[in-house]
Order: structure tokens, then C-alpha cells, then sequence
């Protein structure tokens, strides 16, 4: 019986707003790139570039990194990015261009099926928290989101010391919850950090894919939308 719900966040919980089309698209301008950037090269661009960093953090943690480290890290990010545009830069003009998309004012905001599918899991009974890989504490990122009311916990890798995919991450919110592992169900946008990181601890996992990035994959269900998630959910 399952008996806890864990949830990614970026792309899973919460999105950019302004998007982040319209986050490139200005920091763009600059660089006389802006007519090239398009809603669905952004999509494609961003799941390459989230994936980049999934392995990147199970490699070598972003967060730890020096000052060139992460420079270089952000440079070839945005250089996928764009290349979703079909947009080809240099690594060193990407971090260029990365550097503007910083100074664009922007929010992580819930999508508006989030709080209608806490409600309902609470509602049944379920525990509900966050795995993040975000450097900030977890009461913070509740607070940031304003959905601190709808979660009982979050778990960030700020303050665990350790990314997803990662077992000691999954492992620190199944002891928040104080479930066994075939107890929860992982809700994720990415299938290497979310979804197989759970497999490997044995988690049930569920892959949303909202932007659809990962329209084949077979690994678990896969929903688009958190709209009907609570009906899978046993």
C-alpha cells in the first residue's frame, strides 16, 4: 500500500515565470539571436540541457564546484539551449548570453494542477514532501513556493549534501516520511535523476513529461500532466 507521494520539483512542481522562452527570447536580444528563438526549440533545448546537468550532478555535484567549474558548466548549458534553436554559439559566447538570462527577473511558480493534487493526496491520507536538487533548505524552498500549507516536508540537496540520483537523497525523505521504500511513489520530469534513481532504491516511479521530452519512454507510467495522478496512485 502506497503510503507516502514524493515530488521533483523544477519541471515536475514549479516552472519559471516569466517562461523561460520569454526569458531567452530577452536575453537574447542582445546578441541579435532573438528572432531565431522559438517555444518549441526552447522545449527541446532545455531537455537536453536538464539532462546535461542530471548527469553532470551525479558525476560532480554543480554546487561544489569553483568559480571556473561552473562557468563551464553554465557556458555548455546554454550552448544547449540554443542549440535546441538550432542556434550554434561557442561555449564562451553562451556563457555570454547565460550571463544575461541571470539578470532577467524570473519566479519558480506552481503549475495550476499542483495545489488541486496535494489537496487530494492529503485529503486521502497520504504524506506528501519534495526532493530537490537545490541548494536551499527545505523549509525555504515550501515558503519560496507557497505551498507549505499542502506538503508535511522537502529534501534538498543543500541539505543533505548529496544530488539526485543519488540514494542518500531518496533515503533521507523515505525517513521524513517513515515509509519503506515500496511504501512511496517518486513524481519526476527526469528519467535518469527521478525515475531511476528511484527504481534503484526501490521507489515506485511515475515520469511526468510536460513538455513532452520523453514521449517513448517505458520504464514506468508516464503522465503529462499532474491531472489524474491521485487515481494512480493505490
Amino acid at each position: 500500500m502506497i503510503k507516502a507521494v514524493l515530488f521533483d520539483v523544477y519541471g515536475t512542481i514549479a516552472g519559471w515565470q516569466p517562461s523561460r522562452y520569454e526569458i531567452q527570447k530577452e536575453a537574447c536580444a542582445a546578441f541579435g539571436l532573438a528572432e531565431k528563438i522559438t517555444p518549441d526549440g526552447i522545449l527541446k533545448g532545455y531537455g537536453a540541457a536538464d539532462s546535461f546537468m542530471t548527469a553532470e550532478n551525479s558525476v560532480s555535484p554543480i554546487r561544489l564546484r569553483d568559480e571556473q567549474g561552473t562557468a563551464a558548466f553554465f557556458g555548455e548549458y546554454e550552448r544547449l539551449v540554443l542549440e535546441g534553436c538550432a542556434i550554434q554559439v561557442s561555449p564562451e559566447r553562451a556563457l555570454e548570453i547565460f550571463a544575461k538570462v541571470r539578470q532577467v527577473p524570473y519566479n519558480l511558480v506552481p503549475f495550476d494542477d499542483v495545489i488541486p493534487t496535494l489537496t487530494t493526496l492529503r485529503e486521502r491520507g497520504l504524506i506528501v514532501g519534495l526532493i530537490s536538487n537545490i541548494d536551499q533548505p527545505g523549509r525555504e524552498l515550501m515558503d519560496d513556493l507557497g505551498l507549505t500549507e499542502y506538503l508535511d516536508f522537502a529534501v534538498t540537496s543543500g541539505e543533505i549534501g548529496a544530488e539526485k540520483p543519488n540514494a542518500v537523497v531518496f533515503h533521507a525523505a523515505l525517513d521524513r516520511a517513515g515509509v519503506a521504500p515500496n511504501e512511496a511513489v517518486m513524481v519526476g520530469d527526469q528519467p535518469s535523476s527521478d525515475i531511476e534513481g528511484a527504481i534503484r532504491v526501490g521507489i515506485v516511479p511515475i515520469l511526468i513529461d510536460r513538455d513532452g521530452n520523453n514521449p517513448l519512454y517505458d520504464k514506468c507510467p508516464r503522465i503529462t500532466s499532474l491531472v489524474g495522478l491521485s487515481a494512480l496512485i493505490e
